[in-house]
C-alpha cells in the first residue's frame, strides 16, 4: 500500500468512525507533547503520564494540547503508560456524551474545546459563499493552542512617557 493510500485511510478512520470504549481503555486529555511521539495526559481522576504515540498516526494525524485521546494502558510501561489508540474530535465527544460514556471531569473543558480543524474551515468556506463582508472582528482566526497566552497592558505612565519622547524626537528635527 502507498504511502498516500495508507494515509487516506487513517485519516477516514480517525474522522468518520465513532468508538466505544472497551472496559481497559481511558479517555484522556492532552496536557503536552514532550517530543520524540510522546505525549503527556492526565486521565479524569486527575493522574498524569506519558503515551506514546503509533506509527500509523504518526504524520498523518496531528494532536494539540486540549484535545482528547482513547488510550490502551501498557503493562510494562514505567514513563510511557499507554498508547494511543484513537483521536476524539468534538463530534466523538458529543456521540460520547449521548451514550453515556463521557467522564464527568472532562465535561466542562470539552465544551470549550474548538473544533477540528475540517468543520472550522468548513464554517469560514460556508460564511464566505453565503456573501458576508468580512468584518474587523479577530474572532474567527486560527488560536495556536500549543502556546501559552501572555496578555500585556500598558499604564498611563508608560504612555504618557512615549508621547513625551516622541514629541521631544519632532522638536529636534525641526
Amino acid at each position: 500500500m502507498s504511502q498516500a493510500t495508507k494515509r487516506k485511510h487513517v485519516v477516514k478512520e480517525v474522522l468518520e468512525e465513532y468508538v466505544v470504549p472497551s472496559p481497559q481503555q481511558q479517555i484522556v486529555r492532552v496536557l503536552g507533547t514532550p517530543g520524540n511521539n510522546l505525549h503527556e495526559v492526565e486521565t479524569a481522576e486527575g493522574t498524569r503520564f506519558l503515551v506514546s504515540m503509533p506509527t500509523k498516526f504518526r504524520k498523518n494525524i496531528w494532536i494539540k494540547r486540549g484535545d482528547f485521546l482513547l488510550v490502551d494502558p501498557i503493562e510494562e510501561g514505567e514513563k510511557v503508560k499507554a498508547e494511543i489508540n484513537f483521536v476524539l474530535y468534538k463530534d466523538h465527544v458529543q456521540y460520547l456524551k449521548k451514550e453515556g460514556l463521557w467522564p464527568e471531569a472532562f465535561s466542562d473543558t470539552a465544551e470549550s474545546q474548538p473544533s477540528s480543524e475540517a468543520s472550522r474551515e468548513g464554517e469560514q468556506t460556508a460564511a464566505r459563499s453565503s456573501g458576508e463582508e468580512d468584518s474587523d472582528d479577530d474572532s474567527d482566526l486560527f488560536v495556536n493552542t500549543n502556546r501559552l497566552h501572555y496578555s500585556c497592558t500598558e499604564s498611563e505612565d508608560d504612555s504618557e512617557e512615549a508621547a513625551t519622547v516622541a514629541s521631544d524626537r519632532d522638536e529636534e528635527e525641526k
